[in-house]
C-alpha cells in the first residue's frame, strides 16, 4: 500500500514553482502573480451547484477585488476544457461572465498545495490563499466541500492584510469591532518606558491594550 503525503506552503512561504495551464493560457507561478495580490482558491468540481454559486459570488465582487489590486484565480482537477465549458454555462444560463483564468490542475499540484481530501478521492477542499505581491503566502483557509466560501470574508482579509502592513494589527471583525471600531492596535510595549509612553500617547484600556485611529488612504 502506498502513502501518500501531502505539503502546502506556510504563512510567510513563497508560493512553490508551478507551471499551470489555465483558461486564460499557460501560467507560471510564482512568477506571474507577483506585483499584485493575488487570492488563488480552489474548488471541488466544475459543474457543481456550490461551487456555481462562489464562482457567481467572485464575480459579482471582481471590481472590489480590483480596487484592492488584488487579482483573482480559480483552480480545480477539471481539464480546461471542463472550465471553459462551465463558463460558458454561468455566462448562458446566468448571465455572468466569469473575467479571471481557472487553473486545470492535477493530483500532485494538488498534493503540493495541501487540497486534496483524504476521503473525497480527486476532488479537492475549498482552499483560499491569499498572496502579496512578493508572492508570499499571508493568510490560508479551507472549508469542506458542504460549506459554500463568504466572499465578503475574503475581501475584509485583504483589506485587513494590507492595513496591517502599513500601519498596525486589527482587531476581530475589523473594522466593525465591538470595543474599537476600525481603529488600529499599538503593539505592546516591551519595556515599562515604553509601557508608560503608549498609556500617555494613545487610547487606551490598559498599557498593553492602546490603539490609534485609522489613517484614511
Amino acid at each position: 500500500m502506498t502513502e501518500t503525503t501531502t505539503s502546502m506552503p506556510l504563512l510567510g512561504d513563497e508560493f512553490p514553482n508551478l507551471t499551470v495551464q489555465t483558461t486564460h493560457g499557460s501560467m507560471n507561478l510564482p512568477g506571474d502573480l507577483k506585483g499584485k495580490w493575488t487570492v488563488l482558491f480552489s474548488h471541488p468540481a466544475d459543474f457543481t451547484p456550490v461551487c456555481t454559486t462562489e464562482f457567481v459570488a467572485f464575480q459579482k465582487r471582481y471590481d472590489q477585488f480590483n480596487a484592492l489590486d488584488c487579482q483573482l484565480i480559480g483552480m480545480s482537477i477539471d481539464q480546461v476544457f471542463a472550465h471553459i465549458k462551465w463558463v460558458q454555462w454561468i455566462q448562458s444560463e446566468l448571465q455572468v461572465t466569469i473575467q479571471f483564468p481557472i487553473i486545470a490542475a492535477n493530483d500532485a499540484i494538488a498534493s503540493q498545495l495541501g487540497m486534496l481530501h483524504p476521503d473525497k478521492g480527486t476532488n479537492t477542499v475549498r482552499a483560499v490563499f491569499i498572496l502579496d505581491p512578493e508572492a508570499k503566502v499571508r493568510l490560508i483557509m479551507y472549508y469542506p466541500q458542504e460549506i459554500g466560501r463568504n466572499i465578503d470574508e475574503i475581501i475584509r482579509s485583504v483589506q485587513a492584510l494590507q492595513t496591517s502592513d502599513q500601519q498596525g494589527a486589527v482587531p476581530a471583525g475589523w473594522p466593525n469591532n465591538e470595543l474599537i471600531g476600525n481603529r488600529i492596535i499599538v503593539p505592546p510595549a516591551s519595556t515599562e518606558e515604553q509601557a508608560q509612553k503608549n498609556a500617555n500617547q494613545y487610547e487606551h484600556y490598559d498599557w498593553w491594550f492602546c490603539h490609534k485611529p485609522l489613517e484614511e488612504a
